[in-house]
């Protein structure tokens, strides 16, 4: 038997935050939708695209025949004709090597950042488009010469627009400030600049598409030090499929665009507040990053 109580303010508030990690963007529509209407008719409507076309005509005949005077009006039928939406276009599907093209094109033709957020902004060959409210570019400064990696925005930063939101945010406010930075005097990123439905992982096609972006990015930024947090942005640009613990707290030595950029990987801010053992093993690479960088 279930048990209904009410909510404390606490446990409320991780019911939404666990909603807004889900994907779920409101809770109660401005109006009544019959979905059970909605199903059957999305249902018939397949039906009848997957029919022949003699037999599509033969149901047009019969539709426009006059129905017998006995017969009784088909109430779920016409219910759901009436509470149907109006048919909305389907994004046009882009051919992976098409759209990895055009993305190196629109990246390769940007001469600033601004423009670079301009094109992304206006590119649409990527699905993950289409189920994120934001695009979330690049945040802060790169006079700095020290650009901050995360791996993809999660519902804060898809919400807000902005990467590193939320209590992740506030727990990277804390470790940069730790060894005598801010967010506003780096320039934050992230590897993918749309949130993944569920935050789930995105496919190779999608981060072959993206990848152009961010490596424009890193170019046109021409940081010095870059600082990757967590599994994810460790593997994009390090290759292999090795954790974040075999990855961590080593210097390597990237180039982008014909520009060297010393690059080291530690956890990511969502990993410390899942483990906050790993906490020390974060500070390490903070101090490592902060020796490099006060010698720039």
């Amino acid at each position: 038997m279930d048990i209904v109580k009410d909510l404390d303010a606490p446990e409320l508030a991780a019911l939404l935050h666990f909603y807004a990690d889900a994907g779920v963007d409101w809770l109660v529509e401005d109006e009544p939708v019959d979905r059970f209407a909605q199903f059957a008719a999305q249902k018939a409507a397949q039906a009848e695209a997957r029919a022949p076309a003699s037999a599509r005509q033969q149901t047009a005949n019969n539709e426009q025949a006059p129905a017998p005077r006995t017969a009784a009006p088909n109430r779920t039928a016409t219910t759901a004709r009436a509470s149907a939406p109006p048919p909305a276009s389907a994004p046009v599907s882009v051919p992976d090597e098409q759209a990895v093209a055009s993305a190196r094109f629109a990246a390769e033709s940007t001469r600033s950042l601004d423009e670079l957020k301009t094109a992304l902004e206006a590119f649409n060959g990527c699905n993950l488009k289409n189920g994120a409210r934001n695009t979330v570019f690049a945040s802060g400064s790169a006079a700095s010469g020290i650009m901050v990696i995360g791996p993809m925005p999660n519902a804060d930063d898809d919400r807000d627009g902005i990467p590193f939101s939320g209590r992740q945010g506030q727990l990277l406010d804390r470790m940069l400030g730790a060894i005598g930075l801010s967010r506003d005097g780096v320039l934050l990123t992230n590897v993918i600049p749309w949130r993944p439905p569920g935050n789930r992982m995105p496919s190779q096609a999608e981060m072959d598409i993206c990848r152009p972006f961010l490596e424009r990015q890193v170019a046109l930024a021409e940081p010095k030090l870059l600082l990757l947090l967590g599994n994810f942005p460790a593997r994009f640009f390090f290759g292999g499929n090795g954790t974040i613990h075999s990855m961590r707290g080593e210097w390597r030595d990237l180039s982008f665009g014909g520009i060297a950029v010393s690059a080291i990987a530690t956890l990511h801010p969502q990993e410390l507040l899942a483990a906050p053992a790993n906490k020390a093993l974060a500070w390490q690479d903070l101090l490592m990053f902060k020796m490099r960088f006060s010698g720039h």
